[in-house]
């Protein structure tokens, strides 16, 4: 029997367990790979996914691998199975080969794959029940907000973690860039946060926005799902900064654009469009930062 033969009668489409929520919305400016750029993100699960007994025991563990969608490869969106299929990519050009060289799909990690499946290992920060429901507080996720989650398995280090493994022609992280922020754009900056802690429906004076990082922030008490979802998306808070300098420094422009000087490029961080270029000295400045109307 040929394998166009075999039955695929007991196989089944994996479900959707949960959405990422993230910083992030758009996928410029998002990390090209996890764990490069500590950010901290939620994965909100969904009925009948979202029960805490279906976690028992996972707060043992370290890490976690998800698996995921890239939802907004809109490429994709046309060749699936049952739409044609005339999409394929056989080869890609990564950004670490300068965006030039050509490589085959499966021998990279680049969103335009047949299956649109990503697979990512990040931190698990916590795992917090609230309304009754589970969500998941990890860091270093390279997913962008709205991504759905397909399975959440833990990490074992043991057989996870190869020492002796090659890396092809990504051995190393990439190079991280030096980043500047004029004096107008941090003014921009502090006059979001500021803005944020006014609009902030509590009686703690703005204190949440004062911590050290977002995980404290999300860890506040008594908040619902759909505060704590928010605050991820949208409040500005001090320590937001370095987040934002993290994920420019890793250079999200286009490998092909990464010599032009002084042209302007937009990432999307929350509620603010921030706004970048490279100079002369090659630097990234962040030359603006400014209130996204949603």
């Amino acid at each position: 029997m040929s394998d166009d033969n075999i039955s695929l009668a007991g196989y089944h489409h994996a479900p959707m367990i949960g959405y990422h929520r993230a910083p992030l919305s758009q996928k410029f400016g998002a990390p090209r790979q996890p764990n490069l750029v500590a950010l901290t993100s939620i994965i909100e699960m969904i009925a009948p996914y979202d029960s805490p007994a279906a976690f028992a025991g996972l707060d043992a563990f370290s890490h976690i691998w998800i698996s995921w969608q890239f939802h907004h490869n809109y490429t994709n969106k046309d060749t699936h199975i049952g739409k044609g299929g005339t999409g394929f990519r056989a080869q890609v050009r990564p950004p670490r080969l300068g965006g030039n060289q050509k490589i085959g799909v499966f021998a990279s990690r680049s969103m335009y794959r047949p299956s649109a499946l990503g697979l990512s290992v990040v931190k698990l920060e916590s795992i917090k029940v609230c309304d009754g429901r589970v969500l998941l507080i990890i860091s270093g996720a390279d997913m962008i907000d709205g991504t759905p989650i397909i399975d959440i398995k833990p990490y074992v280090a043991y057989s996870d973690a190869l020492s002796d493994a090659k890396s092809g022609f990504a051995p190393t992280a990439p190079d991280l860039l030096e980043i500047i922020i004029t004096e107008s754009a941090y003014e921009q900056f502090m006059t979001l946060v500021d803005a944020g802690r006014c609009d902030k429906n509590d009686n703690d004076n703005g204190t949440e926005t004062e911590n050290k990082n977002n995980k404290k922030a999300i860890h506040a008490k008594n908040d619902s799902v759909a505060t704590l979802i928010q605050q991820m998306q949208e409040q500005l808070l001090i320590s937001d900064i370095e987040i934002i300098k993290a994920l420019i420094a890793q250079d999200p422009r286009p490998a092909y654009r990464r010599a032009e000087i002084n042209t302007p490029f937009v990432m999307r961080y929350k509620s603010a469009d921030v706004s970048f270029q490279l100079i002369e000295s090659g630097q990234l400045q962040i030359t603006a930062v400014v209130k996204v109307s949603f």
